[in-house]
């Protein structure tokens, strides 16, 4: 082969030949390559791994988060102080010292759902609680701050300031009273409250009828922003039932307030016609078939059907002198009124906070909530009246009416009850 063809076939092998070179040097930087950074990885881990530089990075972590760390906590159904103080990791010793401050407070033993307690704490051993705060109310918080002196804690008491402002409302029932109060805008307590005034003589089930209406008028208190954080007593209620109004007047009579009719008379009596709102009444007082025993058994009490943890009230003043599981009633309360009159409630999914035997509970005041507890087919509240010993049909309970208003008391009555008619007017003008 002389040098002109050896020439020629070189020329045309070329690419092949060079691409080739081309794939080899790059397969060869690729496995140098990849010897050379796993020895790279081992190498760092293998650093990592020491114990010397794990301690000094763990210590600069540490030292990077902030000293001081506040816990906000809000307090749940059942919760105390000392159980809420437990959650949180300091001594024993630090715990005794904030309790012993603590528990000389009213408040502590009432703690209410929802409300806020706030700690903060230095975590720098020992760790200490430097301040914390506990909500009273809406419109009022207690702040703890540590003495560094003493080494107790200092109490201040921080009230908001709000703004009292009425607020007037007004419209037709045409599904339930407390569905509709509160698209309209009125709060859950107030509608509660409503209910609990017009218990005595309204029967929330069989008396409103669709169509009818109701009026409002109630004190609120605002912050700054304009927003409501408590609401104060109702001044004015009116329930428009089948075309007869029903109106209601606030009125201090000696040390506490009362709600009056057009006549002066109050509408409180000794005993509510119904302690719950928006039940139906599903069980009357009288025979009828058990609906668990299959036998027919006089019913010696009234059934009300509602959703399970509807507020139970209480329907008078009085003492409680049973609150326990009571077999077949389940969890049931026995409130005695007075020489004549006791009432029942049975069948209680839960008993309401620091309801007891022994405790005294106050007309309207929550004192459980419904459920199905004992012998019980579905969630309802089993009613019972006892007179002189006897259980009564608790609807066809005549009851005394409250306290009449006379001669110089019923003369601020007359003229109260036209500053507040004047006051609705103007509500109603400005809408």
């Amino acid at each position: 082969m002389n040098k002109f063809k050896l020439r020629k076939l070189i020329q045309k092998y070329f690419q092949f030949i060079f691409s080739l070179l081309l794939v080899l040097l790059i397969a060869l930087f690729i496995s140098y390559n990849s010897f050379h950074k796993k020895n790279q990885t081992d190498l760092f881990e293998k650093t990592l791994e020491n114990i010397y530089l794990k301690n000094t990075v763990n210590s600069i972590i540490k030292n990077l988060k902030p000293r001081v760390e506040t816990i906000n906590y809000r307090i749940q159904t059942g919760d105390t102080f000392e159980k809420v103080l437990n959650k949180i990791n300091i001594s024993k010793n630090e715990k005794k010292k904030i309790l012993k401050k603590v528990l000389k407070l009213k408040l502590i033993n009432n703690l209410k759902k929802n409300h806020k307690i706030s700690f903060k704490i230095d975590k720098k051993e020992p760790v200490k609680i430097l301040e914390f705060s506990i909500q009273a109310s809406k419109t009022k918080s207690i702040l703890f701050i540590r003495n560094n002196i003493s080494d107790g804690f200092d109490s201040i008491e921080i009230e908001k300031n709000l703004k009292k402002i009425l607020s007037y409302r007004e419209a037709e029932i045409t599904s339930s009273l407390y569905s509709v109060a509160i698209e309209i805008g009125v709060q859950p307590n107030v509608i509660i409250d409503f209910a609990r005034i017009y218990g005595f003589q309204i029967d929330f089930q069989r008396d409103i009828w669709k169509n009818d209406s109701f009026q409002i008028l109630y004190e609120t208190f605002v912050d700054q922003n304009g927003n409501i954080l408590e609401t104060g007593n109702i001044i004015y209620a009116n329930l428009i039932l089948q075309g007869n109004e029903n109106p209601l007047y606030i009125f201090k009579v000696k040390n506490d307030y009362d709600h009056f009719d057009n006549y002066g008379k109050s509408i409180r009596k000794s005993l509510m016609k119904t302690p719950i709102n928006g039940a139906r009444l599903s069980s009357r007082f009288g025979m009828r078939k058990h609906p668990i025993s299959g036998f027919n058994k006089m019913h010696q009490g009234t059934d009300f059907a509602a959703p399970m943890g509807t507020p139970i009230m209480a329907s008078g003043d009085g003492k409680i002198i049973r609150a326990r599981w009571c077999g077949g009633g389940g969890n049931c309360i026995k409130i005695k009124h007075n020489s004549t009159y006791s009432t029942v409630y049975a069948h209680m999914s839960k008993f309401a906070r620091n309801i007891k035997k022994e405790k005294r509970v106050k007309q309207g005041q929550i004192i459980g909530y419904v459920g199905s507890t004992g012998m019980s087919t579905g969630p309802h509240l089993h009613y019972e009246v006892i007179e002189n010993g006897k259980k009564i049909n608790s609807q066809k309970l005549k009851l005394p009416s409250g306290k009449i208003l006379k001669n110089k008391e019923r003369e601020l009555f007359e003229i109260n009850k036209i500053k507040i008619n004047v006051l609705k007017s103007e509500l109603i003008a400005k809408k």
